[in-house]
């Protein structure tokens, strides 16, 4: 397709290629700085939520539900635009994050830096976990 031309919503999601599991993977962007925040899994529930809502919402594999991103620890993400790559299969949102995006209470969940010979931490947590999840 060209710049300019379209194709509908819902013709477009029968044509992604989710895994087996009926996911695909979205990266989380925040939308002014460009800093890339975590990766997590999007089914179509939650896609179509997140559309909906203007907040995101992925696919929780270890609970096996939607996990609204800052339901436990009030950090929310606003979807600022919704992306596809080139091939459909992975999903890049522009958010407007609140606080630490990392359950490690950091602000990117990239945050180790892996060289030849080691890895490094960059940055130390901006809220201790236990108070973002009342441990």
């Amino acid at each position: 397709m060209s710049a300019g031309e379209q194709v509908s919503w819902t013709e477009a999601l029968e044509q992604l290629p989710f895994n087996s599991d009926g996911l695909l993977p979205a990266i989380a962007q925040q939308y002014d700085s460009g800093e890339v925040l975590m990766m997590a899994w999007m089914n179509r529930e939650a896609l179509a939520e997140t559309l909906s809502k203007g907040r995101v919402c992925y696919w929780s594999r270890s609970r096996q539900k939607l996990w609204r991103k800052g339901e436990s620890s009030g950090q929310v993400q606003i979807l600022q635009a919704l992306l596809l790559d080139c091939d459909g299969d992975t999903i890049l949102l522009k958010v407007d994050q609140t606080g630490p995006a990392c359950h490690t209470g950091r602000r990117s969940c990239f945050y180790n830096l892996v060289t030849t010979d080691s890895i490094q931490v960059l940055n130390n947590p901006i809220i201790n976990p236990d108070e973002l999840y009342g441990g």
